[in-house]
């Protein structure tokens, strides 16, 4: 179906499987720069991940809607956001606790990371399926099931945050792009998911 596509287009599968590497970290670069505002990562991984799902399906697409999709996803996504900043507040005293050599502490530090670690999976497979008009609540508790119902999907997408924060240790400008890599995780993951 693709190769049809690609031939009615003129254009070789190699260009158009390059341009959709171009475009995944071109779209990188737009999430880190959408989230500057600390709380809007949400918001601009779930219009990231839109415009990639709109690029691959051939429908078109640029900053242009991106930009639009970022502030519609952006009226409830600061919220998650900021409840996921509130999450890792949470766990940072729980690794604090355990550091301290408080009785219980490793045991909540454990139970903090793995419940992060599921939380983050959870959100971002939330904003990969969001479309304007659906209430992120409903994302995330459908996200939620899928990352337990779907462990092979929710380990591929865990592995993406790994990426990015080993591409900015060996070089921090590597970090940016390759959230767009993440993006497209979560697009495939998403779709293998839907196709089972």
């Amino acid at each position: 179906m693709a190769q049809a596509r690609v031939k009615a287009r003129g254009e070789s599968l190699w260009a158009e499987r390059f341009a959709v590497f171009a475009e995944t970290l071109l779209t990188g670069v737009w999430i880190a720069v959408a989230s500057v505002g600390v709380v809007t990562y949400p918001a601009a991984f779930a219009a990231g991940v839109r415009h990639l799902r709109r690029r691959t399906a051939h429908e078109g697409g640029g900053l242009r809607e991106f930009v639009a999709d970022f502030r519609t996803a952006l009226r409830g996504g600061w919220l998650v956001g900021l409840a996921g900043w509130l999450a890792l507040a949470a766990v940072w005293v729980d690794v604090l606790a355990a550091r301290a050599g408080i009785p219980g502490g490793p045991f909540a530090g454990a139970v903090g990371v793995l419940a992060l670690i599921g939380l983050a999976v959870a959100g971002l497979r939330a904003a990969a399926v969001w479309e304007p008009g659906v209430r992120w609540r409903t994302l995330l508790a459908d996200a939620g099931r899928r990352t337990v119902l779907d462990p092979a999907g929710s380990f591929l997408i865990m592995a993406g945050p790994a990426v990015v924060v080993l591409s900015a240790w060996f070089a921090a400008p590597l970090a940016v792009p390759v959230l767009g890599a993440v993006a497209a995780a979560a697009v495939a993951v998403e779709e293998r998911y839907r196709r089972r």
